[in-house]
């Protein structure tokens, strides 16, 4: 489990289970990486079950569900009570699995055709929700007779989020109070006006979100954050401020690239020509020169539609790639992400993987181009591990970075 790549939303336990207090949150940060971590230790039918367990419990937790979703639900627990006898047979479960919370499995399908997606509610609700509805509303109480002003604190919450949800409907909430004087003074309502300004786009504002993002990265899990506002296209925003400023040569010799300031000048030419030809197939001669600087950032944010992740009101969640030689004074970190390279396929057949190495902008003719600079992944195989259902990848040394 320690040697788990950096991933957004995925912790390392470079001490294993050490733990002297194990929380749920522990628990469900365990589960993300404990499958492939004891394959080859374990029976091999021990491990398709607790796959199959594992990705029930995924797909019970997302919150939309069809019949095709229905249907995969149902094989999925097949799987696992078709597998979940190994259990008996190692005589970890000798006299069979009368275990309420396995019983309870079966109803899932059929409950959730009656009422609905159960988007995360389970047995273990109260214990969940405990820090939001009991530890937040306690800590502003006056400590005595606490349980009144706790209540009153979660009444008032939910009254306001019921306002929220109305005042966004009638939309009272779009714009700020700069953009509603604007137009009470006859401003024009047009796409320059402060009326339409997005602060989710761009690095110039400070918004909530900015703010639960500068929170979060002093959360050692780094789980990712939800995002207000409706749906949109994903996009990713480097960091605000920029780490250092450096030539394409420095960069090349710092990280042992040597070709990176050709790799920067065939860019230029796929982006100054896009309907030209590629530029792998044209002389480097012919490309643009770039003779600037580069400034560099320590991390990025990607914001995409993820319902079933912590998001906001309208879906949107956005997580931080982090790619720093120092990360909390300690050693290196190199995040690794997905490509979606073909949306069409489903799952991991239409994404790539990367390992990102330098976040850095630049400007040329007077247009800033946001980049990353990644070592690619291929996978190992056409299709994904039969056991673990997860697919196995390797450094593409022959792609380029």
């Amino acid at each position: 489990m320690a040697a788990v790549a950096p991933f957004s939303g995925l912790r390392r336990f470079p001490q294993g289970r050490g733990f002297k207090q194990w929380t749920g949150d522990d628990s469900k940060a365990l589960m993300k990486v404990w499958l492939p971590a004891i394959e080859g230790y374990v029976p091999t039918d021990m491990l398709r079950a607790c796959r199959a367990l594992l990705e029930f419990c995924y797909i019970a937790r997302q919150n939309t569900f069809v019949y095709a979703t229905l249907k995969k639900l149902d094989d999925t627990l097949e799987q696992f009570h078709k597998y979940r006898v190994i259990f008996e047979a190692c005589g970890v479960r000798p006299e069979g699995f009368s275990l309420p919370r396995q019983h309870s499995l079966v109803h899932y399908s059929r409950s959730i055709r009656l009422f609905g997606a159960p988007n995360g509610l389970c047995s273990s609700i109260t214990e969940s929700k405990h820090i939001k509805a009991v530890k937040e509303p306690w800590r502003r109480s006056s400590r005595y007779n606490a349980l009144r002003q706790i209540l009153t604190t979660n009444q008032r919450l939910d009254k306001l989020a019921a306002c929220r949800v109305d005042f966004t409907n009638r939309g009272m909430l779009k714009g700020t109070c700069l953009s509603a004087a604007w137009l009470a003074l006859g401003g024009d309502h047009c796409a320059d006006s402060p009326a339409e300004i997005d602060p989710s786009h761009g690095n110039t504002s400070i918004t909530n979100n900015d703010r639960r993002e500068t929170l979060n990265a002093t959360d050692p899990e780094d789980p990712g954050d939800d995002v207000d506002g409706p749906r949109h296209d994903a996009y990713m925003n480097l960091a605000r401020i920029p780490k250092r400023r450096l030539t394409c040569h420095e960069v090349a010799t710092e990280l042992k690239i040597p070709q990176f300031p050709n790799m920067v000048r065939r860019f230029l030419q796929d982006q100054l020509h896009p309907n030209g030809p590629s530029s792998s197939n044209i002389p480097l001669a012919e490309c643009p020169t770039f003779q600037g600087r580069l400034s560099q950032y320590n991390s990025a944010a990607a914001t995409y539609y993820a319902p079933s992740d912590l998001s906001g009101t309208g879906g949107m969640h956005r997580e931080h790639i982090r790619a720093t030689s120092s990360w909390r004074n300690g050693p290196a970190r190199y995040d690794c992400m997905f490509v979606n390279i073909d949306p069409s396929l489903g799952g991991y057949r239409g994404l790539d993987t990367v390992r990102v190495r330098m976040f850095f902008s630049f400007e040329h003719k007077t247009v800033l181009y946001p980049c990353a600079l990644v070592d690619w992944y291929r996978r190992t195989g056409d299709e994904a591990s039969e056991d673990t259902g997860m697919w196995v990848v390797e450094r593409d040394l022959d792609a380029d970075t």
